[in-house]
């Protein structure tokens, strides 16, 4: 409650795209601490456009559409839906991924009536290497956000686990070292608290 007013919960919507999990695991990961800190949440994949003889070639890319075939696929109702979205990439040669942009670049209308201004954004990656362009990934991702009038929130170094991930830019991930581990996951967490929080903030001073 600020003063008269009733402050709702903050709509999150979480949207990724992943080839083989590893991005899927971060998107769980930021779900969990968008979850605990209170706000509504919608976990979404972006259409696969890659085709069958590419994915047929890496059976860990086969097994991976097999076990995500469940989750629903992003649309432009998540957009409007959300006060503050995170969005989920695998980096390709320092970019975000083609499926990822596929489904931002569909949002020319939105962004043309005004619904995707004033929104909160932030973003995470993981590469195959170290240095693997990590944050060239997520400054592209925020080349978007400048251009719908968005709200960026990095993670900054706002949590001891920062310093132990190290990257105030968003949550990233050497996928060449095995699956996401504890700091990892945790600063995925962090992420999303804090989007939270910062959103709840904003929102209920719109609100006031």
């Amino acid at each position: 409650m600020e003063g008269n007013h009733v402050v709702k919960p903050v709509n999150v919507a979480i949207i990724y795209y992943s080839s083989t999990g590893t991005i899927y695991t971060l998107a769980q990961a930021v779900a969990e601490g968008a979850t605990k800190a209170g706000a509504a949440v919608r976990l979404r994949k972006v259409a696969e456009t890659a085709p069958p003889k590419a994915v047929d070639a890496r059976p860990e890319w086969v097994r991976h559409l097999q076990e995500t075939a469940g989750v629903t696929e992003a649309g432009h109702d998540d957009l409007e839906w959300a006060d503050a979205v995170l969005f989920g990439t695998p980096t390709r040669f320092g970019n975000p991924a083609s499926q990822l942009r596929a489904f931002i670049d569909t949002t020319g209308p939105l962004w043309f009536q005004g619904k995707l201004a004033d929104k909160v954004y932030s973003a995470f990656t993981a590469s195959n290497t170290a240095h693997g362009g990590q944050e060239s990934t997520l400054l592209a991702l925020a080349n978007t956000f400048y251009h719908w009038g968005g709200i960026i929130v990095p993670p900054g170094y706002t949590d001891p686990v920062q310093f132990q991930s190290g990257n105030p830019y968003g949550t990233s991930h050497v996928a060449g070292d095995g699956p996401p581990g504890e700091v990892i996951l945790e600063a995925a967490r962090h992420q999303a608290r804090r989007v939270v929080d910062i959103t709840a903030r904003f929102k209920a001073g719109r609100t006031a």
